[in-house]
């Protein structure tokens, strides 16, 4: 058996529709209930009072009171009722005698007959109006009596049939309704011309769905690790959700602040300002690098900006460290070469029986590998940066580049704090070192030269070469993502300096670049420790980078 389909909730919109409908309608028919109670009750009182004006005009009138005193005052007050009520607009007008026998009725025949009706109050010499049902129905009728000499010598009777006040309300009423439902009409129209345009707002959905929905809004919002970022047409913040924050270090509420107001680094900030989409960018803030997205929001206008933040601070270490490598594995495979024509020779040589020439070629090229590393040694026995310092080398020879430790170089194992991990220290030289070799090669006498000490709770790494220099025009520049002398590759330029200088400020330090001692640049760094410098490895007397030992 099919069971029965069960209704679809209606939309928002269409309950709101049906409310306001409704709503129209109870206030109309309220309104028109109240006018026709309150305009028919004032139809009676003006009823009552226009009988008793006309009442008490004929008991004023002098050609009553004549009529009255003659032996058949019937025939002269009749035709003057009959005039009377039909110049007023009365239904009727009743003259009779103190009795209550009538000498005037619009019929005739019930001329002689008592009046129906109450005449009490007004032999009394009193005037009143009521509501009573007579020889012509319901009515509104006012009694006053008729005085001459002080005593009461007949009464008269005017009124309205309730009819005809009933039907001037209906009157009334009818334009009244004709009104209100024009205005129930209209009502009508705007409350469905409104609520159309929500249920495109709401896509016809229910207040259910649009509350259930929102709450999945809102919990993937906070589950979503990666940043969202919402610019409403004016580049204000409309939305910014967990990970956003943590991504960009906001702390304070936002929502309706400029993102120029949010104090982002300049190029993440043009980047959230422009108005064309970008796809991918990389941007560095005060800690992280962020990969960037962006989307126009727009429907006939522009309605707002989608950003989405991916935090590849790690991969972009573990990218870095992965270049590193692959130099190190291109250097190996130069350096593998190399000792392979040394091991031929040194066959051949024992081939030819010179035994001893040959073991004194060996001897030699064996005391050459120890000497430089000694010398790496000696100079900085940290063992990140001397492990560093023997891999730069092998690949600035590859690249037909001499890399020098300064003389002035001195740092001991386990001086550098806990703080200072190893992944930032190899960032910051890493990237100048490979900065130097880029600008020194293919240069005369193409030379790098590295100088690392302690001094005055300061680290201090120094790293010039023989490129052609720095304008101090881009001395700040250089630091910025993507400025680069360099033709981009196929994973782009210009991020190595913005990285150092991002890691040199986490950890409160100086990055600076100026003109160096053989005509290339010179990048200095100073990053503060938390302890003083043990006695014997202060400073040197010289700021200046003295060439040392070839490494």
């Amino acid at each position: 058996m099919r069971l029965p389909r069960v209704p679809r909730p209606r939309s928002l919109a269409g309950q709101l529709f049906g409310m306001q409908a409704v709503l129209i309608a109870v206030l109309v028919a309220g309104y028109a209930l109240f006018s026709y109670v309150s305009d028919r009750g004032q139809a009676e009182e003006a009823a009552g009072r226009h009988a008793m004006a006309v009442a008490r005009s004929v008991a004023d009138a002098p050609s009553v009171h004549e009529a009255i005193g003659t032996a058949n005052p019937t025939a002269d007050l009749q035709p003057y009722a009959l005039r009377v009520q039909r110049d007023t607009g009365v239904d009727f007008v009743t003259i009779m005698n103190p009795r209550g026998i009538r000498w005037t009725h619009p019929e005739e025949k019930l001329i002689g007959k008592h009046f129906l009706g109450n005449i009490g109050p007004a032999l009394q010499g009193g005037s009143f109006t009521e509501t009573y049902t007579g020889s012509l129905g319901p009515s509104v009728r006012a009694v006053t009596p008729i005085r001459a000499d002080g005593r009461t010598i007949g009464l008269v009777s005017a009124g309205i049939k309730v009819e005809a006040i009933t039907k001037r309300v209906q009157d009334q009423m009818t334009a009244l309704i004709g009104v209100a439902a024009g205005a129930l009409l209209l009502g009508g129209i705007g409350t469905y011309v409104i609520n159309a345009r929500l249920r495109r707002s709401t896509q016809g959905m229910n207040a259910a769905e649009l509350s259930r929905m929102h709450d999945y809004h809102q919990a993937a919002l906070h589950a979503v690790r990666e940043g969202l970022l919402m610019l409403d047409g004016q580049f204000r913040v409309a939305l910014m959700n967990d990970g956003g924050r943590e991504l960009l270090g906001v702390t304070d509420d936002v929502v309706g602040r400029s993102v120029a107001e949010l104090g982002l680094p300049a190029p993440l900030t043009g980047a959230l300002l422009s108005a064309e989409p970008r796809l991918d960018e990389v941007h560095l803030t005060d800690a992280r690098v962020l990969v960037v997205n962006t989307t126009p929001v727009s429907g006939g206008e522009r309605r707002g900006t989608v950003v989405t933040l991916r935090d590849v601070t790690e991969l972009q270490a573990l990218t870095g460290e992965l270049d590193s490598e692959r130099g190190f594995t291109q250097a190996l495979r130069s350096q593998a070469h190399e000792a392979a024509n040394r091991l031929h020779t040194m066959v051949s040589l024992i081939e030819l029986g010179r035994a001893e020439e040959a073991v004194d070629f060996a001897t030699a090229e064996l005391e050459l590998a120890q000497a430089l590393t000694d010398e790496v040694i000696s100079a900085v026995s940290e063992p990140v940066l001397a492990a560093l310092l023997l891999g730069k080398a092998a690949q600035a020879n590859e690249r037909g580049v001499e890399l020098v430790v300064s003389e002035d170089s001195g740092i001991d194992d386990g001086l550098l704090p806990a703080s200072l991990s190893a992944r930032d220290l190899v960032t910051v030289l890493g990237n100048l070192i490979d900065n130097a070799l880029d600008a020194a090669q293919g240069t005369a006498g193409a030379r790098v030269t590295v100088t690392a000490f302690t001094g005055e709770s300061v680290l201090v790494l120094r790293v010039a070469d023989t490129g052609s220099g720095v304008d101090p025009a881009h001395a700040e520049q250089v630091f910025q993502r993507g400025w680069s002398t360099k033709p981009a590759g196929p994973g782009g330029r210009g991020l190595g300096l913005a990285l150092a200088r991002q890691t040199v400020n986490r950890h409160a330090g100086t990055l600076e670049v100026r003109e160096g001692i053989e005509g290339g640049a010179e990048f200095e760094v100073r990053l503060p420790l938390p302890s003083a410098v043990p006695p014997g490895r202060s400073a040197p007397p010289s700021e200046s980078a003295v060439p040392g030992g070839a490494v």
